[in-house]
């Protein structure tokens, strides 16, 4: 079976590559941070026009009718660049989430909304710190949705929300549509590690709203949403792993001490080296999760699960230790490796933890094995 990427998927990850030295560079990653603005508008507008956004979205709904490599492929270098842009909200859980359970009539409403990047989704499911679970969900849904979400990614820019409410029939969930620039919604930013990804708590009061899918089926969908998610979070991630170990390789060329480049000392050779072999093996696990994504195979739950973790584990090993090879100037604001810490420590938890990771991909293998 071959993983590997077609010539014209690479020629793909050329154009996206080279599109993203030109407008987002470290300069930009670091204008996110300092200016306060929750994302780089600008940039927003030139990645919708590359019709990024619609990768997968069905040309019926004015998409580009391509694969999820394809898409992987994209992500994989937004998270080379660290972009400080909603794509990840808006494409791996909003549109996805009405691709698999809209309605026809909820399909022709946003998703060519979504796929020319006029609109912008976003999902909200937790509630409090911890697991989230049906029984701790609090907030109620129906026609109208009340009750808070935090933090939610990128709602402060978001035109809708996907939100679990709580359900009384079925397996305790169900998902709602809900259109954020309502009086009946108010949203407070909340500070996190990384401010060139916005979150915020979203309160819902009354707030009018439409099911998505079946009453009561929401938290299998919802499972299933992170699911698909999931490896092309962990695409982000690999492709910001890479960036890092780059970033540690050069600085380490450059850097002399004693009359030699670091990068001659055997303590940095094994930095790297370990950094490596962690990227492979992540890199190795998201080709696996693009597949089954892809193909929308049976091994998807454990594909996720696998790919997600190991891009968990590689991502913040490579940010930590790009930050220890530039030593005690890497830990200040004027160097760039901050970026890459930053993301990886918040895409560690953007859609549940490697914990809770670890537990879906042994539920899974349990689930497999007994099958």
């Amino acid at each position: 079976m071959n993983f590997e990427f077609t010539e014209e998927q690479n020629l793909l990850r050329e154009q996206a590559r080279g599109f993203l030295q030109d407008h987002c560079s470290m300069k930009v990653v670091r204008e996110a941070l300092e200016n306060g603005a929750p994302f780089n508008a600008d940039l927003w507008k030139k990645v919708t026009e590359m019709g990024w956004t619609s990768t997968v979205i069905p040309e019926e709904y004015d998409g580009l009718g391509l694969s999820y490599l394809e898409l992987s492929v994209i992500a994989d270098e937004l998270g080379r660049a660290v972009a400080p842009l909603p794509f990840s909200s808006s494409v791996y859980l909003a549109t996805e989430a009405i691709l698999a359970y809209g309605s026809r009539s909820q399909k022709e409403t946003w998703l060519p909304k979504l796929a020319s990047g006029e609109v912008i989704g976003t999902f909200a499911m937790a509630e409090a710190p911890g697991q989230t679970s049906p029984a701790s969900l609090s907030t109620t849904g129906g026609d109208s949705v009340s009750g808070t979400k935090i933090p939610v990614a990128d709602a402060e820019i978001a035109d809708f929300a996907i939100v679990v409410t709580k359900s009384d029939t079925g397996d305790g969930a169900s998902l709602s549509i809900v259109e954020l620039d309502q009086g009946s919604v108010t949203k407070e930013s909340v500070a996190t590690i990384d401010p060139s990804r916005s979150h915020s708590s979203v309160t819902f009061n009354k707030a009018n709203a439409e099911l998505l899918g079946e009453d009561g089926a929401g938290w299998a969908a919802t499972q299933n949403i992170l699911n698909r998610a999931a490896p092309l979070f962990a695409w982000e991630q690999a492709g910001g792993s890479d960036a890092a170990l780059e970033m540690a390789k050069e600085y380490a060329l450059g850097r002399y001490a004693f009359g030699r480049p670091i990068a001659s000392y055997q303590a940095i050779k094994h930095k790297l080296a370990n950094m490596y072999v962690k990227n492979t093996l992540a890199r190795s696990n998201c080709y696996y999760g693009a597949w089954a994504l892809n193909t929308d195979a049976a091994e998807l739950p454990v594909a996720a699960a696998t790919s997600r973790v190991a891009a968990i584990q590689a991502y913040y090993f490579a940010s930590k230790e790009n930050i220890q090879t530039h030593g005690g100037m890497g830990f200040t604001w004027e160097f760039d490796c901050q970026f890459h810490y930053r993301r990886a420590k918040l895409l560690s938890v953007n859609i549940g933890s490697e914990g809770q990771w670890q537990d879906k991909l042994i539920s899974a293998i349990e689930q497999q094995n007994a099958a």
